[in-house]
């Protein structure tokens, strides 16, 4: 089997050494070049045709994102961003996702040497998954559908009819992984202000997922938050599994809660699909509205085919659409999709299920 080529680029001479040597130490890749600015990173890509660049993201002469764009739109290839662990590197890396960047891994701001060589599995595990990830030239994020711009930046609902009472009751569960950050984005700002609530578990680190949820706040109509234990879980909220933490969902009296802990990865990840799932079936039953969006690996597939076991109605991302379709693929295995669609076609076929009588609902599959 061919190595996977990879070119890195960054501007610290010490990161460059370290990621060529946690490269070069895997059989199955190999460091082709390694550039210090986005200037000499674009003659090696011309020369040496990677299948892979890891890029870092505030470099001089250019910084990260603005080579990314360039990059997207003249040669678009798979990119792993390599971000400083910081408010402002995860809002970066926010937007890089947005561009087209498969995944990122998150050095540390001190201790470099010692933090990357413990993130060596994880390094090679998303470069691994990128050069076998479908590229997606991805537009500006466009306003959410059906809605308006609002002078505060985000978006205002048009008329709608709305959604019956009976789905007050009901809970959309959201799993997803690399990819996963534009996937849940493309849901989330379909939905109206009267949605179900809706709880997700996105594989990310910790530091980074409170910027996600604010960003996707001012892009959607329902409200958008990092989860906090014991928080009831509301229509017309989305509540994001911290970073490092598992989020699932509990009963207390009337209401549902959240519950948010620090307990042992679980398929190898914290937060972990499975965990969300499991309680999904659980303490949601029929209640309950299944989504697997794009991902590597298998996380939350068994546990997806447990709600549908226990009620649930599950929809999974077509292969088309992912960047990677691990997950997806696994909870199609395990039996628990009754429809597998493209990505922008989820939330519609979703409302349109919320807003029909359970006896009017056709399985497709």
């Amino acid at each position: 089997m061919a190595q996977i080529k990879v070119v890195v680029v960054d501007d610290s001479a010490l990161v460059r050494s370290l990621l060529t040597e946690i490269i070069n130490r895997q059989p199955d890749m190999r460091c082709i070049g390694a550039a210090s600015d986005p200037l000499v990173a674009r003659e090696m890509i011309r020369e040496l045709n990677p299948d892979v660049i890891t890029l870092d993201v505030e470099m001089p002469r250019m910084d990260g994102l603005e080579f990314l764009s360039r990059l997207m739109r003249l040669r678009p290839m798979p990119v792993v961003m390599v971000s400083t662990l910081t408010e402002q590197g995860a809002e970066t890396t926010l937007r890089a996702l947005e561009m087209g960047a498969v995944d990122f891994v998150a050095k540390p701001r001190i201790g470099v040497s010692s933090g990357l060589n413990e993130l060596a599995g994880d390094i090679v595990d998303k470069i691994r998954v990128a050069a076998s990830a479908q590229v997606h030239r991805l537009a500006s994020p466009p306003a959410a559908a059906d809605a308006r711009p609002t002078p505060g930046g985000g978006v205002a609902d048009t008329p709608r009819a709305p959604l019956p009472r009976l789905s007050t009751e009901k809970v959309i569960c959201i799993g997803a992984s690399t990819g996963g950050t534009e996937a849940i984005r493309e849901v989330l700002t379909r939905m109206p202000a009267d949605s179900p609530a809706i709880v997700i578990t996105q594989h990310m680190p910790p530091g980074f997922t409170t910027s996600f949820a604010n960003r996707l706040n001012t892009l959607c109509r329902i409200q958008v938050q990092e989860a906090s234990d014991g928080q009831r879980i509301l229509p017309g909220h989305a509540y994001i599994a911290p970073g490092g933490h598992h989020l699932r969902i509990d009963r207390s009296g009337s209401n549902y809660v959240a519950v948010v802990e620090d307990t042992e990865p679980v398929n190898r990840h914290r937060p972990s699909v499975e965990v969300l799932f499991k309680s999904a079936a659980r303490v949601l039953g029929p209640n309950a509205l299944g989504i697997m969006l794009t991902g590597m690996g298998a996380d939350g597939a068994q546990a997806m085919r447990e709600m549908k076991d226990a009620g649930s109605y599950n929809y999974v991302q077509d292969e088309t659409s992912c960047v990677v379709f691990g997950m997806p693929r696994m909870a199609i295995q395990y039996g628990a999709a009754h429809e597998i669609l493209p990505l922008t076609q989820i939330a519609d076929a979703l409302l349109a299920r919320l807003a029909s009588s359970p006896g009017g609902v056709r399985h497709r599959i």
